[in-house]
């Protein structure tokens, strides 16, 4: 029996296991608080009942991906909380193990990986958008579907990927300007000239091609796919920081300038916020993996071309358009971070493990407190332990 246990606590995915099991089992212990529909789950939901009677769509803003993943819940599950957020329960569990994949082909070690993955699993925004109905965590399913199989060369896949990322919500797209740029400074081969092109071109037409279905299932008849994407473009830029007033609406350089809480419920509290031991070294991390990019590191290259793409994009469309945004907009950076906090911890207990003894031995100690701040952070901010 100790062998079999030695084994197991051995085997590859141990942790991404264990953390997989207690985020499932927190999700399922909080799914029906509350049983009232929450922030946008009122939008989503009650647009998935419209569909499943039969009605067009409530939401033309939105591709149709994500709203069919709420459709489905219903018709599986029923009317009622589970209904609605499952899907988003397991896709975001599903999340976890995708970025785990992910970060062990950038090379990154088992434990380096496993740290990058605790990080991401216990981070407040991530765990509550993978608590409600709402379509960002069905994107960053395909986001980071998409980034694993392009490091797996398989880029005809990844493309499809992207397209079933802007799917779910049009920003998903931004998948595919972090994979470019990765390939740029790093795959630039003849042989792979035609692989990237490949990609960059099979997303839109597989985005074409999969949403004349995905309409015709939701709407029950032709939709137009030309006039749809320039409806949905147009009504998202509508909704500027003049004509849609929202008290949680913020800059995109806020977000990282000051703590952002976003009250969604109050009891439970589910508060979307980024996890304050994330949040306060965003811009030393991104620092790092800067300097580590400039150091040929391919890990720190592809999470400054995450972070690049799905977050400093929002900035100029920002200050061009004044589109309104919000906090849980970060939701897909957040892994970019993650990857670059678990890197630099990691290299700081490499470090100091080297030197048997010193005066600065000691502070190997700060990478465990800090890694328990993050789980006291978690158990603050998330719903789990709110009565």
């Amino acid at each position: 029996m100790k062998q079999r246990l030695l084994r197991l606590y051995k085997w590859e995915y141990f942790w991404v296991c264990l953390f997989i099991l207690v985020t499932l089992t927190m999700h399922f212990s909080v799914i029906y608080r509350p049983t009232e529909l929450i922030i946008d789950e009122q939008h989503y939901v009650n647009d998935a009942r419209g569909i499943i009677q039969g009605n067009d769509t409530q939401r033309p803003e939105h591709p149709p991906l994500g709203k069919l993943f709420v459709v489905a819940g219903v018709l599986i599950f029923g009317d009622n909380p589970l209904g609605w957020r499952f899907f988003s329960v397991i896709l975001g569990t599903v999340n976890i193990l995708l970025f785990y994949l992910i970060c062990r082909r950038l090379a990154l070690s088992r434990r380096t990986s496993s740290v990058a993955t605790f990080l991401l699993a216990l981070e407040n925004l991530s765990f509550v958008q993978s608590s409600v109905a709402m379509l960002d965590v069905y994107s960053l399913t395909f986001t980071l579907a998409a980034f694993w199989l392009y490091l797996k060369d398989r880029y005809l896949l990844s493309g499809v990927a992207v397209a079933l990322s802007a799917l779910a919500k049009l920003y998903g797209v931004l998948a595919l300007p972090a994979i470019v740029l990765h390939w740029l400074f790093t795959r630039r081969q003849p042989r792979d000239w035609r692989q990237i092109v490949m990609l960059v071109l099979v997303s839109p037409v597989a985005f074409l091609g999969l949403m004349v279905p995905l309409d015709f299932i939701v709407a029950r008849h032709f939709v137009d796919p030309v006039s749809r994407i320039w409806t949905m473009l147009t009504l998202s830029g509508t909704l500027t920081f003049e004509t849609a007033k929202h008290e949680s609406a913020v800059r995109p350089w806020e977000w990282l300038l000051r703590p952002v809480l976003m009250a969604y419920w109050y009891e439970p509290h589910y508060t979307a916020g980024i996890s304050f031991t994330i949040w306060a070294l965003i811009i030393p991390t991104v620092l790092y993996i800067t300097y580590r990019t400039i150091k040929k590191n391919d890990a720190g290259l592809f999470a400054l071309a995450w972070f690049t793409s799905t977050y400093l994009f929002w900035i100029p469309t920002s200050l061009i358009t004044n589109r309104i945004s919000f906090i849980f907009y970060f939701y897909p950076t957040v892994g970019a971070i993650c990857i670059g906090l678990g890197m630099g911890l990691m290299q700081i207990v490499e470090s100091l493990e080297v030197k048997k003894s010193g005066k600065l031995r000691w502070l190997i100690l700060t990478v465990p407190v800090y890694l328990l701040g993050h789980i006291a952070v978690f158990v603050i901010l998330a719903p789990v332990f709110s009565r």
